[in-house]
């Protein structure tokens, strides 16, 4: 599925009621820890980014086609990988998505 180009990725999620906007950023761009006060799902469409999870152990490789459920208040980073990144992002009321986050890869 690394192959799947953004216009199919966009269709996926509006398929599923969500509103995806975009955001891309450089090679080696780090994201501090924080939090969100909203939920978000994010979906990887060129490159790739691994977010850092407080209290998971472990962190989520997202590259095209996979995707990252996100609830509020989860505590995390995020370090873009060597070819940059750009994602599809939906923001959702807190709670939406449960209080666990979750690494969907590409069965969503």
């Amino acid at each position: 599925m690394s192959l799947v180009d953004r216009a199919t990725l966009e269709a996926r999620l509006r398929e599923q009621g969500l509103e995806p906007s975009s955001w891309s950023n450089q090679p080696g761009y780090r994201y501090e820890r924080h939090r969100h006060d909203y939920d978000k799902v994010v979906v990887a469409t060129e490159g790739s980014v691994t977010f850092g999870l407080v209290g998971y152990g472990v962190g989520f490789v997202l590259t095209p086609g996979e995707r990252l459920d996100l609830p509020a208040s989860v505590e995390h980073d995020a370090v873009v990988g060597p070819k940059g990144v750009v994602c599809l992002e939906v923001h959702l009321p807190a709670g939406s998505l449960g209080t666990k986050a979750k690494g969907r890869g590409y069965r969503w």
